[in-house]
């Protein structure tokens, strides 16, 4: 699905990723942690061509797609959930996801019956405007709005951040209801370890922008996390 082998990303001058490889298969989820300042999100702004990578490889289904405009990613079917989800506040839930379908090449002023089974949520608010949505309804929104475009690979930035428990199992039985559901595979950078550990198989972890260990699950033990992800 996703190989990315030996990028470098800059921001200006700035050298933020060091030769970074990670590979994503169909249907999986790979999380990517780390402490602040990492380069977490700049590896997902490389994937989507937002923050291109300077020297390297990204290949997406076979293709090379390391120079391709952004744009042209999301319509090859990569969708991205920045975290801070980017909702447009003076639109109300319904625009934001018709504009959502705009940005794939699909006109309609309807939003896709599926979105209210997997957000039941979002159906009572669907004209409230999107600035005055509490932060788990944005949250919500905001992977509604992705997965309209009918995504084969789904980035997630900190989707749990600053929501309460109740809602963060809300998104996390969403999250796994889309890998069993849809032909969807998923990034995810996060932050909480009980989070990661109950809903993936395989990690990263990034360090200054370098990968300074990756392995099945199992494998991020105690001694890892206090090696790599505590001040």
């Amino acid at each position: 699905m996703l190989c990315v082998k030996d990028i470098d990303t800059f921001y200006g001058t700035s050298h933020i990723l060091h030769r970074v490889s990670l590979e994503i298969g169909d249907g999986e989820l790979v999380a990517v942690l780390g402490l602040n300042g990492a380069g977490k999100t700049t590896l997902l702004r490389s994937i989507t061509g937002v923050n291109p990578a300077k020297t390297g490889l990204i290949e997406f289904n076979g293709a090379d797609i390391t120079h391709l405009k952004s744009h042209k990613r999301t319509h090859l079917g990569i969708s991205y959930v920045p975290q801070a989800r980017q909702i447009l506040p003076d639109l109300t839930v319904a625009e934001n996801i018709i504009v959502a379908l705009l940005g794939r090449g699909i006109s309609t002023a309807r939003v896709p019956q599926f979105v209210f089974d997997y957000f039941p949520a979002l159906k009572p608010i669907i004209g409230r405007k999107g600035g005055v949505l509490s932060g788990g309804q944005q949250q919500q929104l905001a992977i509604a709005r992705a997965l309209v475009q009918e995504p084969r690979l789904l980035l997630l930035d900190e989707p749990t951040e600053g929501l309460q428990p109740s809602v963060v199992e809300e998104i996390q039985t969403i999250i796994k209801r889309i890998l069993g559901e849809r032909k969807c595979s998923v990034l995810l950078v996060e932050q909480r370890l009980d989070f990661v550990r109950d809903i993936t198989k395989r990690f990263s972890i990034l360090d200054t922008g370098r990968i300074v260990a990756e392995g099945d699950i199992g494998q991020l033990t105690d001694a890892v996390v206090k090696t790599h992800l505590q001040v």
